[in-house]
């Protein structure tokens, strides 16, 4: 069982289903993983089980002092940064990058969002911090290093495909799985079929993770080859 104290938001299947997809990939032993988004911290004490050197990273306070604590009590290696998405990992080089950013679209600023909807706000097509994710992703993997993405696919799947494959990524989709909607989508249901991204009466949602390897250049392998 995970702390998590009110205002963090909830481990649900999106969580699952990263930590799954994590799971299916071959992830060399001592890997260095950063998780985006940690939550609770629940991929990134599962990824510290294993052994990997693992930083997590959340915008929240509360949640970044409660995946410290979830660590702690396991007594598991896990450095929880607060801040903006990589901002506060500048300059660091990762082998996997696990992230499960807010992907519910809506007409809130994802910046003025407090409390647990910081978990979910991420404007009006549900992409705000999703396509940031897929531009910075290869200043931050080691050559050959992977990218795992979590959102639904009304923030649209080929888009994401298409921005990481832009960024030089063999991008594809690792895992699908269709849920019905829960309050906060329920909530909004109305207002995505206004804006076309529902059809009229639906009320449930495919959630997906996108993999996608960064295809190093013969530079990027060199100084990797040195950095090691």
């Amino acid at each position: 069982m995970l702390l998590r104290p009110p205002g963090v938001y909830r481990p649900q299947s999106d969580t699952r289903l990263l930590a799954q997809a994590f799971r299916g990939i071959n992830v060399p032993a001592g890997a260095r993983v950063l998780e985006l988004g940690t939550g609770t911290g629940a991929v990134a004490v599962a990824a510290a089980r294993v052994g990997y050197e693992v930083v997590a990273v959340d915008v929240s306070a509360r949640a970044v002092l409660t995946a410290r604590l979830n660590a702690l009590v396991r007594d598991l290696r896990v450095r929880v940064l607060r801040g903006d998405l990589f901002a506060p990992v500048a300059g660091e080089v990762f082998d996997v990058i696990l992230a499960n950013p807010p992907y519910v679209p809506g007409d809130a600023d994802p910046a003025a969002a407090r409390g647990r909807a910081r978990a979910w706000e991420a404007g009006p097509d549900g992409r705000i911090l999703l396509d940031r994710i897929c531009q910075a992703a290869p200043h931050h993997l080691a050559p050959s290093g992977t990218l795992l993405v979590v959102h639904s696919a009304l923030n649209g799947v080929a888009a994401t495909l298409v921005a990481l494959r832009r960024v030089g990524m063999r991008a594809s989709v690792v895992v699908r799985h269709r849920e019905p909607f829960g309050p906060v989508m329920r909530s909004r249901a109305k207002l995505l079929e206004a804006r076309g991204l529902l059809r009229p009466g639906q009320r449930h949602e495919e959630l997906v993770v996108v993999r996608a390897d960064h295809i190093a250049t013969g530079r990027e392998h060199e100084r990797g080859h040195r950095a090691a």
